[in-house]
């Protein structure tokens, strides 16, 4: 997928783009990525226009949520719903002035855009004076189609990036990952402990996570991959307050695991809950309860 960072197209190809911000990229967005692919004809490019920060990070600072996909993993998901290109491209002040009718004149003109997909409360432009019925007709004026996506709901329940972020703070990961459609993942480089792990005789790799959503403190069942390989595991969330921590730490033990992987990047999906986070009146009775932990964990090592 070819990366843009600014609205200039490099060819004169009409373009079918789908319009969102897909934190999560959840079940969801998927619809809205079909409906860009449907429009789409002979000839034509397959795009998507989506914004490297959330735009309240500009339009109020310190307001914006925490996201389910940090950059990269957003890319990732958008590479491979099987997009040709992506404008990842700045909310700055540009954009957040730019009026509904000049936004979408933007797109016609400067990346010859000649269909478009939006969810049907899309709303755009300074002040997000913009929304559907508008663009409808601003865009058949100009011979471009529109196809407004109804909200997916699943079980009755509306499926947003804002209710997997309230299920994923919660810890509830079996739901989250049905309305996401894919499992939840916590990417990120092997660092340097403390080294307690080892000592209890529960190794294990601490996990330098990127700014993304984490869930509330605990103990969940996980899958580990690393090398392409998937190991069954423990992942501990939360401060450490046995021995008096503060900063919010993710450490992975993995079954039948005894690699050294510093600087190395694991991977755990597939989380479920296990137990809160919880002081024990002594260390002996820490270590048995970790081993009361393990009969969370079910799943065989996968190669």
């Amino acid at each position: 997928m070819k990366i843009h960072h600014d609205l200039t197209r490099e060819n004169d190809r009409p373009l079918s783009l789908a319009i969102g911000f897909f934190d999560g990229m959840h079940r969801g967005h998927r619809e809205i990525a079909r409906a860009a692919f449907r429009t789409r004809r002979p000839g034509w490019r397959s795009g998507v226009l989506t914004f490297a920060d959330h735009p309240a990070a500009f339009l109020r600072p310190g307001s914006e949520p925490p996201m389910l996909t940090t950059k990269e993993e957003r890319i990732d998901l958008l590479a491979a719903a099987g997009f040709e290109e992506c404008f990842f491209v700045p909310f700055d002040e540009k954009i957040a002035q730019l009026a509904p009718d000049a936004f979408l004149d933007e797109l016609v003109y400067a990346l010859e855009v000649r269909a478009i997909a939006v969810g049907a409360g899309f709303r755009f432009g300074h002040k997000r004076a913009g929304d559907v019925p508008f663009m409808a007709r601003h865009l058949a004026a100009r011979d471009v189609d529109l196809t407004a996506v109804e909200h997916v709901v699943d079980d009755g329940e509306r499926i947003s990036s804002t209710r997997i972020r309230e299920l994923v703070a919660a810890g509830d990961f079996e739901r989250a990952d049905h309305l996401l459609g894919h499992a939840y993942e916590l990417r990120g480089t092997v660092e340097l402990g403390f080294g307690r792990g080892h000592d209890l005789g529960f190794p294990t790799a601490n996990l330098r996570v990127p700014e993304k959503l984490l869930p509330r403190d605990g103990v969940y069942a996980a899958l580990a991959r690393y090398d392409g390989r998937d190991h069954a595991a423990l992942v501990s969330i939360g401060t450490n307050p046995q021995f008096g921590g503060v900063r919010r730490t993710v450490e992975v033990w993995m079954r039948d695991f005894h690699e050294t992987i510093y600087g190395r990047e694991l991977a755990v999906r597939d989380l479920r809950f296990v137990r809160g986070q919880l002081v024990f009146a002594s260390i002996d009775e820490l270590m048995a309860q970790m081993r009361n932990d393990l009969a969370a964990v079910p799943y065989p090592t996968y190669s």
